[in-house]
Order: structure tokens, then C-alpha cells, then sequence
């Protein structure tokens, strides 16, 4: 597998989704702040992101594209064609009795969601109304998740990694364009973008010859056994956006604006867990699916240690510079309009607190396709389970139990993550699934290094440049690209230094992937 290349164009086309979804975070905060309506408008958007999660970089795929891959590795694209039909008449069904009962179901919803919003009854009126409209789009991701894993079974990322780019051009037009701006307007461009994801796939499926026909529902052998890994792999592979509503739910009981100070804290530190976990995550799994299937136990392992270098390599340095920068980061990006100086102070503490989960949740995404290349949802689930149930009591503990509000939630769901991520790792290793290379192990420690000497540097060039944060917007964005321009270039040459990069393994496989 061309695992740079892959990894690359995932990491592009999400890093121009990520840089139009900060455009869009910026207007938010602009327009909305840190108020009632934006704690809102995030609070219903929490289960349109949370199903794209879990459907389109979650269970749906894990459990989808081994069976697919495999079948087109064993029987041919006609029986994998087959297959994916059938699995689309079946959970076109099921969604649509899905979508009619979550619509009657809302205000219930909601309660357990956002308990917090009750107390102000128009406030849960329209959250009630915002989530109503977005409901549909659960129904389209969903729909999204099954044609993309159809693409990546077959290698080509680039048409499904587009499609967050859709959803941000929809809100980016609202936000820009609606006037008087109301929340109903923002919900009804997070369905339309549903709806243009869905069909731009389609177009997509249809130019790499799997246009998919829908034939009438049947429980085949293998959508049995799509639906029997996918209910758990819900669970499993979702253990992290479960914490996160869980945190939703617990700030929503805090003063107003903790939910948005939560939000924008995490679209920050969702930055690089999508271009580099989601990326990596989606690109081993259907080699190491292929790998299991053929009985390349050596060959599984080395992808998912390339994997996890190539993950940690990007990550660990996002993670430190996220947390050391936070204030300027947030002051640049986010203090304008309704969004205060004050909103950018109660902001930093909990990206810095996010930040230190970082390298955990990418993790998970590179772990997970290990398990579920070998059909076990049993073990994640297990684990997803005990993990949660420690970020429910870490969350209320933190959050609630404290003076830490939603920095206490932030550390809750981190902890939560690190206890996810390493129980993961070792329960693979100890059945014999995963271990660390010799490579991995000169480097990784090496990375770790490089990107602890990056933090001081960009600490001490914030203090330098502390004047400029308080300037004209031209003189701190300025700023802000000398201090990320200065900790990307000093991470990378420290990794270079410490040998934490293999220089000529790296420019030999950039070298096999373009020839």
C-alpha cells in the first residue's frame, strides 16, 4: 500500500475542510460569541458531528471495508457490488425508521444531552426546533459513510475525503449571506450539505464503476454480519465522541458560554486529529484488513508501526504547540465581534487541557483498525465501556465537583482518553497482534525530545512576542505565523538532529510512492 501517498491525500483534502471549518468557527464566534445561542446552535449540531464520527470515520466503516475489501480480494467486484447494495437497502431502512422516531423523540433527546437547557425555556425551545431540521442529515452521513467506504475498499480517498468540505461551504454561506442570521438558517445549511454530500459520492461511486442500485431489504449472510460487527463498533469506535457528550451534557449544567468555550477549544484540537489520526486511521484499514485476511501477521504490524510514527510524528507537535500557544492561537483566530478577550481567556485553559489528549485520540484511530481488521468489536467495546464510565465520574468530579468548570470537563475527557488509548495498545500487544518495531523504538522516544525542546522555543518566542498580541490584527497575525512557522521548522530539524526522522527510509518510500 502506498501508505504516504494515501495518508497525504486524506491529510490534504481534510486540511482544506479543517481550514474552511476555522473560517467557519471564526465567523461563528464572530457573529454568535460565546452566548446563549451559540451554546445552541453547538448543543444541536453535537449529534450531526457525533454521527459523522461514528458513521463516516467510525463503525460503519470499521465494519464495512474489511468485508468489502476482502470480497473483493477473494470473490471479485460483482459479489463486492452485491454486497454493498444489500447493505444499503438495509440501513436506508433502518435509517429512515431511525429518523422519524429521533424526530418525535427530540425534547427527550435533548434532556439527556443538554439537561442544563430545560431551566430556560426558550432556550430548550429552540434547541428542540435546530435539532428537528438537522435531523435528515444523520440519514445522508450515514448514507456518505457507506459509499465512501466503497471508495476506500478501492484505494481511491480523495472523492470522500472532499465531502466535509461541502458541510463548510454550506455554513460559511449562511453565516456570510442570511440576514437577520438565525439559527434556523445555520440548521438548514447542515442538511443541505447532507444532501450534496450524498449526491457528490454517488456521482463519485458511478465514475469508478460502483453506481449502486437499490434493491429490496434482505438479512443476507453477510449484511448479518455487517449489522453483527457494527452495533458493537458503535461503542468501540466511538468511545470518544461519547466522552464528548458527555462533556456537552455536564456543561450545559455550567454557567452560559462554557459550552462554547468547549466547542471552539475542540474544533481547534480537532484540527490535527482529523488531518492526521482520521487519515492514518482510514488508510491502514483496509491494508491490515488484507493483511489478516492472507495471514500477513508481519506484514499487518509493520503497516500499523509505520502508522503510528508517521501519526505521532505530526501529532506530538501539534499537541505541545496547541497547549503552549493557546492564548495566542485563541486571541488571533477567535477575539473578534461577540467573542471577548475575556471569552479567549476562559477558552485557552481548556484547549490546553484537550491538547494533552491529543496524541491519545489519534492513537485510538490508529489502534482500532486492529481490532476490527480481525472482526473483534468484543475488546473495544469492553474497553470503550470502563472508559467511559471513568470520564463520567472524572467529568461530574472535575467539572461540577471543582472551581474547574469546563477546564475540568476538558481534563476529565483527556484522562479518558489516555486510559482508552493504552488499554487498547496493550490488550493488542498482549495477544500478539501488535508490537514496536526496532525502528519505532529508536524513534518514537526521539520525536518525544524534539517536540519537548519545540515546546520551549515557542514558549519563549510567545513571551518575546507578548507586545504583538495586544497590536493591530495585521501585526498578530503576523505574529502567529512567525511563532507556527518558527515550531514547525524547529521541531522538524530537532527530529532530524535527534534521528527521529529516518531520513533515508523516509526518502525512499517518498521516492517508491511517486515512482
Amino acid at each position: 500500500m502506498a501508505l504516504i501517498r494515501s495518508v497525504a491525500t486524506l491529510g490534504s483534502y481534510t486540511m482544506i475542510s479543517r481550514v474552511l471549518g476555522f473560517v467557519r468557527e471564526i465567523l461563528t464566534a464572530t457573529y454568535l460569541g460565546a452566548s446563549d445561542l451559540s451554546d445552541t446552535f453547538f448543543v444541536a449540531l453535537r449529534l450531526p458531528n457525533m454521527f459523522r464520527s461514528l458513521f463516516a470515520e467510525g463503525a460503519f466503516s470499521i465494519a464495512f471495508v474489511p468485508i468489502f475489501a476482502g470480497k473483493i480480494a477473494t470473490e471479485g467486484h460483482a459479489e463486492a457490488k452485491r454486497f454493498a447494495e444489500d447493505a444499503l437497502a438495509i440501513l436506508l431502512l433502518a435509517l429512515i425508521v431511525f429518523l422519524v422516531l429521533g424526530e418525535a423523540c427530540t425534547p427527550w433527546i435533548l434532556d439527556a444531552i443538554a439537561p442544563g437547557f430545560r431551566a430556560n425555556p426558550a432556550k430548550f425551545a429552540l434547541a428542540v426546533d435546530l435539532t428537528r431540521i438537522m435531523f435528515p442529515y444523520l440519514l445522508f452521513i450515514s448514507l456518505v459513510a457507506l459509499q465512501g467506504g466503497v471508495l476506500n475498499s478501492l484505494e481511491r480517498f480523495a472523492a470522500t475525503a472532499v465531502t466535509p468540505v461541502l458541510l463548510n461551504i454550506f455554513l460559511i454561506a449562511a453565516l456570510l449571506g442570511v440576514r437577520p442570521l438565525t439559527g434556523q438558517a445555520l440548521a438548514w445549511a447542515v442538511t443541505g450539505a447532507g444532501v450534496a454530500q450524498f449526491l457528490w459520492l454517488m456521482a463519485s461511486c458511478r465514475r469508478v464503476g460502483m453506481s449502486l442500485s437499490l434493491p429490496v431489504p434482505r438479512l443476507t449472510l453477510d449484511t448479518r454480519r455487517l449489522l453483527r460487527i457494527m452495533a458493537p463498533a458503535v461503542f468501540g469506535a466511538g468511545v470518544t465522541q461519547i466522552n464528548l457528550l458527555v462533556s456537552t451534557a455536564i456543561a450545559s449544567l455550567l454557567p452560559v458560554g462554557s459550552v462554547s468555550f468547549l466547542n471552539y477549544a475542540d474544533r481547534l484540537n480537532q484540527l490535527p486529529l482529523a488531518v492526521i489520526g482520521i487519515a492514518v486511521g482510514t488508510a491502514i484499514l483496509p491494508a491490515i484488513s488484507r493483511q489478516v485476511r492472507t495471514g500477513d501477521g508481519l506484514g499487518a504490524n509493520d503497516t500499523q508501526n509505520r502508522g503510528l510514527e508517521l501519526a505521532l510524528l505530526m501529532t506530538l507537535p501539534a499537541a505541545v504547540a496547541l497547549a503552549v500557544g493557546a492564548m495566542p492561537i485563541l486571541t488571533v483566530l477567535f477575539e473578534h465581534g461577540k467573542f471577548t478577550a475575556a471569552d479567549a481567556r476562559a477558552t485557552a485553559p481548556a484547549l490546553a487541557a484537550y491538547a494533552a489528549g491529543l496524541p491519545a485520540f489519534v492513537l485510538i484511530k490508529v489502534m482500532v483498525p486492529g481490532y476490527f481488521a480481525r472482526h473483534d468489536t468484543r475488546t473495544p467495546v469492553l474497553i470503550g465501556a470502563a472508559t467511559v464510565a471513568l470520564n463520567i465520574a472524572l467529568t461530574v468530579g472535575l467539572g461540577l465537583g471543582t472551581g474547574l468548570a469546563h477546564i475540568g470537563v476538558a481534563m476529565a475527557t483527556s484522562i479518558a482518553g489516555w486510559a482508552n488509548a493504552l488499554a487498547l495498545t496493550w490488550m493488542l500487544a498482549r495477544r500478539g497482534h501488535f508490537a514496536l518495531d526496532q525502528g519505532a523504538r529508536k524513534r518514537l522516544p526521539r520525536m518525544i525530545a524534539a517536540a519537548t525542546v519545540m515546546g520551549a522555543a515557542v514558549w519563549l518566542l510567545d513571551y518575546l512576542l507578548s507586545e504583538a498580541w495586544h497590536g493591530p490584527l495585521a501585526g498578530q497575525v503576523a505574529a502567529l505565523a512567525v511563532l507556527v512557522g518558527v515550531g514547525v521548522a524547529s521541531f522538524f530539524l530537532l527530529a532530524l538532529a535527534f534521528s527521529g526522522i529516518d531520513r533515508s527510509d523516509l526518502w525512499r518510500r517518498l521516492r517508491r510512492q511517486t515512482a
